[in-house]
């Protein structure tokens, strides 16, 4: 037994008088973190789309009036006119956009013909708008992208060509089209 204990204790005291030496294996890097939080859009129309009043001169010719997006000065191809005494005048569609500061956005516009019909006429009479074009006014020119002011605010004009057909049905027409803003 005293043999046994002797033996315990020599491994005890090898035990204690060993050394363990190991590198450094751990490293820290302090890393940044942070978020994004944006605000939904909107979009507010404060004005429609209206060519203003025309007169047709021609019921023999396919005619067009071009609103630019950045003016209310219409351009006539052959066969109409402005009215002389207009109560309807030109006003291009105009937008309030709002959303996150500083953020830039693309504008959608209808890529293809839209319908105005005849209202209240018996024909149902129709001819389309085509051409749309945006003027953001903090860029001063035509463009389908802009930024949001440090407000977080914008706004925009849109313009079209309006197509009357060859005998086009004198009249009020009317039709709809969407516009979309969304974050780049």
């Amino acid at each position: 037994m005293k043999k046994t204990l002797m033996i315990f204790a020599a491994i005890v005291l090898m035990a204690g008088f060993s050394t363990t030496i190991m590198a450094q294996t751990k490293a820290t890097k302090t890393t940044p973190a942070g978020a994004v939080l944006i605000v939904p859009m909107t979009i507010t129309q404060t004005a429609p789309l209206h060519f203003g009043s025309i007169t047709l001169l021609s019921t023999i010719a396919a005619s067009t009036v071009t609103l630019p997006s950045s003016s209310t000065t219409r351009v006539f191809s052959a066969g109409v006119e402005a009215a002389g005494v207009s109560s309807d005048p030109a006003t291009n569609a105009a937008y309030d956009v709002t959303g996150t500061y500083n953020e830039t956005y693309a504008l959608t516009l209808p890529s293809s013909d839209i319908t105005l019909t005849e209202v209240g006429g018996t024909n149902a009479a129709t001819m389309t708008a085509n051409a749309f074009t945006a003027a953001f006014t903090a860029a001063g020119s035509t463009a389908t992208t802009s930024t949001l002011s440090t407000a977080g605010t914008d706004d925009f004009t849109v313009g079209a060509t309006l197509n009357l057909a060859i005998g086009q049905t004198a009249g009020i027409y009317a039709g709809t089209f969407d516009v979309t803003v969304d974050y780049n």
